[in-house]
C-alpha cells in the first residue's frame, strides 16, 4: 500500500518541469505556472504575473546556464504537492523547491524558490 502511494506520489510532478530546468528553458517551464506565481530567487521575493516570472525565471538562466537538475523529495496530498531539488550550474549549486496545485487535472506551480547551496 505504502508503494502504490509513493509511485502515485512520483507522477504528480509533471516530467517537463524537471526537463525544463535541466535545459534552463524559462519558455517550457512557464507552462507549468499558475497564471500569477510567488517566486524566490534568492533575496528577491515578489508576486508575478507569468509573463513576468518567465523573464526573471530566463534571467536567472541566462546568468546561471544549467549543468543538471535531479529532484530529492516530493510529496503532497491529493490537490497540492510540492518537490525539492538541486539545480547545478556553472556558478554554482542551488536548491529548488516549487509548490504545485491540481485544479481541474492541472498541475500549476504557485510558488517556486531558488537559493544558493552553502558551500
Amino acid at each position: 500500500m505504502f508503494n502504490s502511494f509513493a509511485a502515485n506520489n512520483l507522477e504528480e510532478i509533471p516530467k517537463g518541469i524537471a526537463l525544463a530546468f535541466r535545459a534552463g528553458n524559462s519558455k517550457e517551464l512557464v507552462k507549468f505556472f499558475n497564471t500569477s506565481i510567488e517566486l524566490v530567487i534568492m533575496e528577491k521575493e515578489d508576486v508575478y504575473s507569468k509573463t513576468q516570472a518567465e523573464r526573471i525565471i530566463r534571467d536567472f538562466f541566462t546568468k546561471y546556464p544549467p549543468e543538471n537538475f535531479s529532484i530529492l523529495h516530493q510529496g503532497g496530498k491529493e490537490s497540492s504537492h510540492y518537490a525539492i531539488g538541486d539545480l547545478t550550474t556553472s556558478k554554482g549549486v542551488f536548491r529548488v523547491y516549487f509548490l504545485l496545485k491540481t485544479k481541474n487535472g492541472n498541475s500549476l506551480i504557485h510558488q517556486l524558490r531558488i537559493e544558493k547551496e552553502d558551500e
